[in-house]
């Protein structure tokens, strides 16, 4: 277990551990303590010769590799469990709309229900995690995730179903907001920015392929059974983080000045003009990924005529471009600064989104509208690590207050403007004008965050 009071570094005369954070929760260089002393500064200094000492500028440094990989491992499935509960039984609708002899309208107020619970409990397991420690939230949530996905296989009507999936929205919202705020709690400057990346890749991918998945379970097993999937998905989370995680909130830092109450942490949170920037960026990138979800199924299935596999080649295609943009931008985040790659990579979004509708009113078929996709997904990729690592790094003593409020904003608002695109299509159908149509207008106000709200020249570096 990792006890962030006393993390051991690779010296044996090594003898005490100190750490220090400044009220924004990020680390501050300080000047070497003397041999054996117990040093206030940010920077921990050990060892008989502070002159040549190893030092470790955040908790995480000193964590062997194999560990930290464990770690990344864990904390990418448990920010996976909350897009998959989401998306994972879209492909039946159909057959749940048959089961239950209902209307296709009331199925998916049953994935309206999933990201309401999953937004409201990210802001309460956000703050809950900075006040009472990282585990007990997030074993306590987890635990209700895997009983309402049991109670969900079993329902015998929708209403209990709808409920259920409230439930299990509520319960995956700790998975992603502790997960970040873990990552947070251990790493800072570029580090952090490597750590965040491996989660935003998860963030961006996991939608996308969700639906994938649950094509093949209903393959195999009907649709109850992809709820036990989820059901064992989160006993399985459950346990490992019962075994692996350990606490890395110390009490000490549960209760620094400014920062002992909900509304203290949100104030302080929600003061920052930055975080405000990059807080709007983030819910419409991810809008704009919705809209092409939610919408993509008609378009190329109805529209362009593709089979199921056809349809699913897509979908790998493009995930390939997140991988791409998120692994990338972890580089040039490092390098560069988090600020100056969503400059270009905001712009980007713009640009490909417009030429899908360009092409469209040309006429140009399938190849005009699948090539800027491919670069408005890959932009995507680029964007997401970049949001949680300014809006974190800013904030390393609310890390979960933050978090909650980037996921809950992000779902929310993908709920709310994703289906605009059915909307504009409620005369002529989906076509790749009306899905682009969204996207271009949640880019465009993307740009327009970065540049009059954040303003990137305004933005100091990452520390090292």
């Amino acid at each position: 277990m990792l006890d962030t009071a006393t993390i051991p570094v690779h010296n044996p005369e090594d003898r005490t551990v100190a750490d220090h954070r400044l009220d924004d929760g990020r680390s501050q260089a300080a000047t070497p303590p003397k041999p054996h002393a117990t040093s206030t500064g940010a920077i921990r200094t050990l060892g008989s010769n502070p002159a040549t000492a190893p030092i470790v500028l955040h908790p995480g440094d000193s964590i062997p590799h194999r560990r930290r990989v464990l770690y990344i491992v864990l904390l990418g499935a448990l920010t996976a469990l909350g897009p998959f509960t989401i998306d994972l039984y879209l492909p039946a609708f159909p057959v749940l709309e048959a089961d239950f002899d209902t209307t296709a309208a009331a199925i998916q107020l049953t994935l309206t229900g999933t990201m309401v619970g999953f937004a409201l409990g990210q802001l309460i397991v956000g703050p809950l995690s900075d006040k009472v420690g990282r585990r007990v939230p997030l074993l306590s949530v987890t635990a209700v995730h895997v009983l309402a996905s049991t109670a969900a296989a079993l329902a015998p009507t929708l209403e209990l179903l709808s409920v259920a999936r409230v439930l299990q929205g509520a319960g995956a919202a700790a998975g992603g907001v502790v997960a970040a705020a873990i990552v947070r709690d251990l790493f800072g400057g570029r580090r952090l920015v490597v750590m965040l990346s491996r989660l935003a890749l998860v963030t961006g991918v996991a939608p996308v392929l969700a639906p994938l998945v649950g094509s093949a379970l209903l393959a195999v097993m009907p649709w109850r059974g992809i709820f036990v999937v989820l059901a064992v998905y989160g006993a399985v989370m459950l346990v490992s983080a019962v075994v692996y995680l350990p606490e890395t909130l110390p009490p000490a830092r549960r209760h620094e000045k400014g920062a002992t109450t909900v509304w203290q942490r949100y104030r302080s949170v929600f003061r920052d003009r930055v975080f405000i920037g990059v807080l709007i960026i983030g819910g419409m990138t991810f809008s704009g990924l919705f809209s092409y979800l939610s919408s993509s199924s008609f378009l190329f299935q109805q529209e362009y005529g593709f089979n199921a596999q056809q349809y699913g080649l897509l979908f790998a295609a493009n995930s390939l471009g997140v991988v791409v943009g998120v692994q990338t931008a972890s580089r040039l985040a490092a390098r560069f600064g988090p600020q100056w790659v969503m400059a270009w990579s905001t712009a980007v979004l713009v640009v490909a989104a417009s030429a899908i509708v360009v092409t469209d009113q040309l006429g140009l078929g399938l190849w005009g509208t699948i090539v800027p996709l491919f670069a408005f997904m890959t932009a995507c990729g680029f964007t997401f690590p970049c949001v949680q690592v300014l809006a974190l790094d800013r904030h390393g003593r609310a890390a979960g207050t933050a978090q909650s409020i980037i996921g809950a904003t992000n779902f929310g608002v993908a709920g709310v403007i994703s289906p605009l695109v059915g909307w504009l299509a409620r005369d002529a159908g989906i076509t790749a004008t009306t899905m682009a149509s969204v996207m271009v207008g949640c880019a465009v106000i993307g740009v327009l965050a970065l540049w009059l709200i954040v303003r990137p020249r305004t933005v100091e570096r990452l520390a090292p």
